[in-house]
């Protein structure tokens, strides 16, 4: 990455640089606790440096310049670092259009599932795809999350429940990866449900995940975490411990899907060994949050997929961070339960469906998802010696990035100073 000019973004009319120690006083005063959470800074300017991170922030009239700068005015958008999606299912094939208008005929996810529909079928058409093909299907949606000022990325496998198949998905992740549209994290889900061929039984696909699919992927280092799906109809308590203890030994990082359709007490079991984040917590309770809070997991919030799936219940936001829960909000992009590669909307869901602040909102989709991916590089933040990611917005002011609900207001997306997403500007009608 070095070698590249020094580059000085100006013309910022606000920047979020999501480090409260950043926050100034006089012409850049901000005006409540929600700002200075935020390091709001106005009228100000980014500095990058040779090597793609953050070099200096602070207001436009100290900006640093000199000779051979590269200097780039963004005409007096809303900067926010670039957003962190910390939790999709970006590499699958086949269509689950039939299991959508089922569920809206008024069957239930599970009832999907239980005739073969669900994640069941999304897994036969992955097997069928080639490494080539699931590339192509996969690339147009990490675009629109770019488009949408994504800009860090988790990918799950998943879809694939045979070793041949999970290592495939995860080294389409990987290509993605070396294609530098976004940073991309990926997550190894080979427990997400137990396959057709091992209904009779569960134990010998437990091996399989913690004998040979786990060990392989840390073997070729294709996967940073392990998830497990606990849930009724995916995997239990006990077996989802065994493969994230596994998980464990093998130098992966925690995550965990849980509490979302039933109470399993998975959040606050992987919480002890350490999880870096439990994700959907629909049914959590204070058990759960307690454990969460002590141990430091990340609740991933999916607003997205409790709204399309008509859940009645709605994850406690709230109750999450009075508890000193950090929460980060996720598309949860996936074929059946949240098509969705819109991460602002996620803002938006998260402060008018789970009561949310809009800075608190905003949080969400920078610096806390960073945490929930165990990473402490400056990712989520425009702090010194962070990756200078830049989501551009085309807003009024910052809050109208959640309040402007299903509008992108991403004009530009930039990845460690390089743009790599502009459209035309589209200010008029804000």
């Amino acid at each position: 990455m070095r070698g590249m000019p020094e580059t000085l973004f100006v013309g910022l009319s606000e920047l979020l640089t999501m480090d409260a120690s950043l926050a100034r006083s006089g012409a850049t005063a901000v005006q409540d606790a929600g700002e200075r959470a935020l390091g709001l800074l106005r009228d100000a300017a980014v500095l990058a440096g040779d090597d793609g991170r953050v070099a200096w922030v602070g207001a436009a009239s100290d900006a640093p310049r000199r000779p051979g700068q590269r200097v780039v005015d963004l005409q007096g958008a809303v900067v926010l670092p670039g957003l962190v999606d910390a939790h999709t299912h970006l590499v699958y094939a086949g269509d689950r259009t039939q299991d959508f208008a089922a569920r809206c005929a008024g069957e239930s996810y599970e009832a999907v599932a239980a005739r073969g529909g669900g994640i069941r079928l999304t897994v036969r058409a992955t097997r069928a795809a080639s490494r080539d093909e699931l590339v192509e299907l996969a690339r147009p949606r990490l675009l629109d999350l770019v488009a949408h000022g994504v800009t860090t990325v988790e990918i799950k496998s998943g879809y694939g429940l045979t070793v041949a198949d999970e290592l495939k998905c995860l080294e389409v992740a990987r290509r993605l990866a070396d294609e530098g549209l976004a940073r991309i994290v990926p997550t190894v889900l080979g427990a997400h449900i137990v396959p057709d061929e091992f209904k009779g039984d569960r134990g010998a696909y437990v091996r399989l995940v913690t004998d040979e699919l786990l060990p392989e992927a840390a073997r070729l280092r294709l996967a940073r975490h392990v998830d497990v799906f606990c849930e009724t109809g995916a995997f239990s308590l006990d077996e989802t411990l065994r493969i994230l203890d596994r998980g464990r030994e093998l130098g992966f990082g925690l995550k965990v899907h849980a509490e979302q359709l039933t109470r399993t007490g998975a959040a606050a079991a992987a919480a002890r060994l350490g999880a870096v984040s439990a994700d959907h917590l629909e049914r959590a309770e204070d058990e759960d949050i307690a454990a969460m809070a002590e141990h430091g997991t990340v609740a991933v919030l999916l607003p997205g997929a409790a709204v399309f799936l008509g859940a009645r219940d709605r994850a406690p936001a709230r109750r999450l961070l009075d508890a000193g829960v950090p929460v980060a909000l996720s598309t949860d992009c996936n074929p059946g339960t949240c098509p969705s590669r819109h991460l602002p909307l996620m803002a938006t869901l998260g402060c008018v469906y789970l009561g949310l602040a809009p800075h608190e909102a905003l949080l969400g989709i920078t610096r806390h998802a960073a945490r929930a991916l165990g990473l402490t590089d400056g990712t989520g933040t425009l702090a010194p010696g962070a990756p200078c990611d830049l989501a551009v917005c085309e807003a009024p002011g910052w809050r109208h990035i959640p309040y402007l609900m299903g509008h992108n207001p991403v004009r530009e997306t930039w990845v460690a100073a390089r743009q790599v997403h502009a459209r035309a500007t589209t200010r008029a009608g804000l």
